[in-house]
């Protein structure tokens, strides 16, 4: 009887089993379509002191932006757009494809792999906002460009073939394209949350930028190659220029920077130098200008170590709840009086204090003092800045 009953029960699982068919096995191997938005919107308040000369105490919203990353297999897709004083632009615009955990390439207008600071976006920075040396020489700017990353244990290679013109430039309007060539080369022989060790070097190459002008009979022509540089004083509620120069009859530019990051339990330490070549036509000295910054960060309350983000080669957000306090120097020199190019000579010291409140939410309070000297723009002056910012993401 129960050999009945067992033979009863197959032959019952048999006739209401449904064979799998040979479609819907190719369907299951497929790769998924996804589309995921992201957004962020920052909200800053400033205080100006001594006096007001050219700063406003008040409030802005700096950055809004809106975007969403498509992805299907190994192949995706992002763009951003972005809304801050008063002005609509595109920010990462790019296709990418990722042949495996360890190597991806990627094509389109984005930030391209050079120092340390491109391990963070402009509104993750820990000192709130970008160094003037990265923001003066544009390092972490971003540009129309091909760049091949490869991220495997202690080695991180990024190398980029870009040209840096805007994306609203016409061709026919630049005379002649600029291009260069960037890499960054990181060795990092220890990166455990809470014994992190780090040296990297980068360097860039590039062609100068032309302009296609009209001579006096209306035909366009070729303008001389030059460069232009420039920072404001660091504060997203007023823009007050600090830094500035335009180097003109130029022929090619070279920048270098070395990098350190060294991090163990609560404490970490990163820095970086900047060098820069300019070389001139002949009758023309070379421009040459240098920076550096360093940071010595801190938690205080939350997260007891700092964490490594192998995709930035870099430090990770530090986890929600998380109280840190920043100490940050940073100096630029941008005046070459061989080269009777006084763009400015600038030092910043500051303090920041950021709240990770959720993986939603980083509140911020600075105190910074800056002071500019040798500047043609700039007249000697310093400048004590109190700001608070609120930023949400997703």
């Amino acid at each position: 009887m129960n050999k009945l009953y067992a033979l009863s029960a197959l032959a019952l699982m048999a006739l209401t089993t449904v064979p799998t068919t040979k479609a819907e096995e190719n369907d299951s191997l497929q790769p998924k379509f996804s589309i995921k938005p992201s957004g962020r919107a920052l909200f800053d308040g400033a205080l100006f002191l001594p006096n007001k000369d050219g700063f406003a105490d008040g409030v802005a919203i700096p950055d809004v932006r809106i975007g969403a990353t498509a992805t299907y297999g190994k192949f995706s897709a992002k763009i951003d757009i972005g809304y801050g004083q008063g002005v609509l632009s595109m920010k990462d615009v790019y296709f990418q494809y990722t042949h495996d955990e360890h190597n991806l390439i990627r094509a389109g207008y984005f930030v391209q792999q050079f120092g340390l600071n491109s391990a963070t976006s402009s509104s993750m920075k820990p000192q709130m906002i970008a160094s003037t040396a990265d923001s003066y020489l544009n390092a972490t700017g971003r540009n129309i460009g091909v760049m091949y990353v490869h991220d495997r244990g202690p080695v991180f290679l990024g190398v980029t073939v870009l040209t840096p013109n805007s994306l609203t430039v016409s061709p026919s309007n630049q005379g002649k394209i600029s291009i260069g060539a960037v890499e960054r080369f990181v060795w990092r022989p220890l990166r455990t949350p809470g014994a992190i060790a780090q040296v990297g070097f980068s360097s860039w190459y590039q062609t100068p930028q032309h302009l296609a002008v009209e001579n006096d009979e209306g035909v366009k022509e070729t303008s001389t190659g030059y460069f232009n540089y420039s920072s404001g004083f660091p504060t997203k509620v007023e823009t007050v220029p600090m830094l500035s120069a335009r180097i003109n009859n130029s022929k090619g530019m070279f920048r270098m920077t070395p990098e350190l990051l060294l991090s163990k339990g609560r404490f970490a330490l990163e820095g970086q130098y900047y060098y820069m070549n300019i070389w001139r036509e002949t009758g023309y000295n070379s421009y040459t200008a240098q920076g550096a910054y360093g940071l010595v960060r801190c938690l205080l309350l939350g997260d007891s170590e700092y964490s490594y983000s192998h995709a930035d080669a870099g430090l990770a957000t530090p986890k929600p709840k998380t109280l840190e306090c920043v100490l940050g120097y940073d100096y630029m020199n941008a005046s070459d009086c061989k080269a009777a190019i006084m763009g400015g000579i600038s030092n910043d010291y500051s303090v920041t204090f950021n709240y990770y409140i959720n993986k939603y939410m980083i509140a911020r309070l600075r105190y910074s003092y800056t002071n500019v000297r040798a500047s043609d723009v700039q007249f000697p002056r310093h400048v004590n800045i109190i700001q608070a910012r609120i930023m949400f993401k997703f």
